[in-house]
This record gives C-alpha cells, structure tokens and sequence, in this order.
C-alpha cells in the first residue's frame, strides 16, 4: 500500500491532477441500492434535489470561486462508471447475497452519467439544484457535497506554505490516530467509515480508511464508499435514507396516504432485498410517530439506524418497542451514525454493550476534523452542515420533519401539515454542527 504525501499534493494539485470527484463509485453504497429499487418501482418520477448550507453564517459563495465549482461539476457529468467497476459490482458479495444488482440494472449503470444542473449565487449562497428524473437525480446528492465541501477546504488551503501544510496533516494525522488508540479498547467494537458527504477531500478519506484499516483490524466492518470498499477489499455498507419516505409522501396526496408513506417504502425494500438489508431508518417525520404506527413485521427486521435524536435517548426508545412486540433486543441491531466520533461513540458502546448489538458510522468527525490543527488563524476547515435533500417530487413539495427541528428541510406551510399527520412527539431542538 503507497502511503500518498497528502501535504504535498494539495501544495502542488490542480483539479486535473486531483479532480474531486474520481469515479461514480465514489458514493455512498445505499445510493446504489435506492439506486436500483427507483430504477425498477418507480421510473417516471420526477424528482428534484437543492444543496442546502444550515451552517448559515459560513458564505460558500464569497469562499468558493465559481469556475472552479461549475469545473468540478462538470467534470463530475463526464464520468462514466468503467467495466472495472461494473464488473465488481455484478460479480462480488454484498451483506451476504450474490448478484445483488441485477444484470439489466448492470447494463443500465453503463450507459448512465450525472444529468445537468443549475448554479445561481443568492445572499452569499450557492443555490445548486438538481432537476430530471429521479434515477439520475439521486446520484448527484454525493458527489455535490462532496466537491463543495472540498473546494471549501482547497480554498482555505490555498497560498499556504509547504511547511505550514505539512504541519497541517501532520497534526490532523496524529489526533485521528489518538482517536483510532482509543476505539482499540473497545473489544467487541464494529464501527465504518461513514465519510464521504462532509470529506476535507477525497485523498484525506481515503488515508483516514486505510488508517482505520490498520489500527482497527476487523472492527472496521467497512466503508459506505463504494470506490474505497473496492479499493481496499472492504464491505460496502449501506442500506437506505431518508429520500424515499420523503418522496413517496410527496406522491401519496392524501394525509392517509403520506402517514402510510414510511411503511409502503419498507414493504417495497424488503420485497427486493430482504435479509441483512433490513435495517429501518424511522427518523423522516419523527421516531415516535414511526413507532407509534409501524406494524409488527417491522418488529422481525434485523434492527434499526436512529439518525436525529441523541444515541442513547433513540436506542432507549427502540428497544422499548422491541420490548413491546415481545422480541429480544440482544438478538437486535441498532446502527449509530448521526454526528458520532470518538466521546460518544465511546458513551454509547458501554450503554448498550451487552444489551443489544452495536455498529457505529463514523461519519464528518472522521474525515473532516481539522480543529486544532491548522498553524495559521482558520475557521475555514471546520466542518459545515451541508446537505443535498429532495425538495419535490412529480412537482409536489418533499418534507423531512425529523427528531431534530433544525433539520426538518420543506415549505413552512408544508411542514405545518406533516406535523398535524405525525404530530411533534419527541422532536427535541438541538443545534446541528456537522
């Protein structure tokens, strides 16, 4: 394995010696997974995504130059996935099961790239949108946050010595590592790299992996990163988000039908995937509600990933329905991924340790914690909260609510409604930082 001079290349790099985004494999493995399920239950909807900065005071468009961002964008549209890649894709094993994409989905993923988009700047904003069918828009989610997020960091980099980068990376290397000595006295440890959205940059990630990789040993389960999963014989992890509640709410029209939405999505995936794929994600219009509703097949499913509410408080919560429905939360899994790096993953692991089986995602805090690093005055490589979320869907406005109220993406009015469908249970306000 070739240890890569990071400090160097980001002194010397252009974008078309480091462009940001590298391959389509460079994305989340549930993209591809929702990939395939869109592509085949519902491909004439229509959908559209909006890149969306809830760290407000930062002014992405005074920061990042506008060439250089329609460059990577458009870099991104040519790239096609390589009979590599397809290959891997139709012949390795994913959670278990062969043939986990089909060949017709194959042969289609060959002929696909990224549909075009529209940039406008707005009050020291970037409005990024992504408009065309939803088996094309889908996939622009990843790699957006992932080229904003790094011309960012490029940018607070840009013009600083050698020696000042090295220094950089030098320290930003040796408090990832304290992290990674810590996580080692966690016996029976499963955590993954959960990092791609909120990256520093594509070469970080991917030196944050391998370090895992090695101070971790087989408590790194995997990388959400399909492109670093293969790269690195790793399992590509992954299961489903947030975007197909929500645009199968939009769709539904009716109250009924929108408080149906969240169960017909986990009918449809359970019915194409099943087995160690069945992992919930209640969160959209609030954990309650989910629970007070879900049927008792959910009950039967491999476990859950709470996402907005604080860990323990969630996975309190799930095993008091699994309770309910008389299963045993031991024989259960609950996935933490919201916001996790090393205190509370530590917090968290001996809460439940023993009560219920445990993996982490280990998501912006593994590859993008720069505080304390930089040896020159900057706020410009603390991480952002920057997402890329569905705003309608066959022109009907997408909602999220969420357990958090300063994550709930949507029109007001629109969210107004969705709260008198699910009502606000549990939603507690916290602030959002990564």
């Amino acid at each position: 394995m070739a240890i890569t001079d990071i400090a160097t290349r980001t002194y010397n790099h252009g974008w078309r010696l480091d462009p940001i985004v590298r391959s389509l494999l460079d994305t989340d493995f549930y993209k591809l997974l929702m990939l395939q399920m869109i592509r085949r239950l519902y491909p004439d909807v229509r959908a559209t995504f909006a890149l969306i900065n809830r760290s407000t005071a930062v002014r992405l468009a005074d920061v990042i130059d506008e060439g250089e961002l329609r460059a990577q964008l458009d870099h991104a549209r040519g790239i096609r996935f390589t009979a590599k890649e397809l290959i891997w894709l139709a012949g390795n094993s994913f959670y278990g099961r062969t043939q986990m994409f089909s060949p017709d989905f194959i042969a289609w993923l060959a002929e696909f790239r990224l549909p075009e988009y529209d940039l406008r700047k707005a009050d020291g904003q970037y409005e990024l949108r992504f408009a065309g069918p939803w088996t094309h828009t889908s996939m622009w989610e990843i790699p957006a946050l992932a080229i904003v997020n790094e011309l960012r960091s490029r940018a607070a980099l840009k013009d600083r010595g050698r020696f000042a980068l090295d220094v950089l990376y030098a320290r930003a290397k040796a408090k990832l590592w304290g992290k990674v000595e810590r996580l080692a006295a966690l016996p029976d440890l499963a955590i993954s790299d959960f990092g791609t959205r909120r990256r520093h940059g594509f070469l970080w990630q991917r030196w944050c992996v391998e370090a895992l990789k090695e101070g971790l040993g087989d408590r790194l389960i995997g990388t959400s990163n399909v492109l670093m999963a293969m790269d690195n014989d790793l399992e590509a992890i992954g299961t489903n988000a947030h975007e197909l509640p929500m645009v199968l709410a939009a769709l539904a029209g009716t109250d009924a039908g929108i408080a149906a939405a969240p169960y017909r999505v986990l009918r449809d995936w359970r019915d194409l995937y099943g087995g160690n794929l069945l992992i919930a994600l209640p969160d959209a219009f609030g954990t309650a509600a989910f629970l007070r509703g879900a049927p008792d097949w959910l009950a039967d499913w491999t476990g859950f990933r709470p996402d907005s509410l604080p860990p323990i408080e969630a996975g309190e919560q799930i095993i008091r329905w699994w309770r309910e429905k008389g299963r045993d939360p031991r024989e259960k899994l609950l996935i933490f991924s919201d916001g996790m790096d090393v205190d509370s993953i530590e917090a968290t692991y001996r809460h439940f340790h023993g009560r219920v089986r445990l993996s982490f995602g280990w998501g912006t805090n593994l590859t993008n914690d720069f505080r304390g690093c930089a040896p020159f005055p900057t706020t410009g490589l603390d991480p952002i909260s920057l997402v890329c979320k569905v705003v309608d869907a066959d022109g009907q406005p997408a909602v999220k609510l969420s357990d958090n109220p300063a994550k709930a993406t949507g029109d007001p009015a629109e969210i107004a409604r969705y709260l008198r469908i699910f009502g606000d249970a549990g939603r507690t306000e916290a602030a959002v930082t990564v």
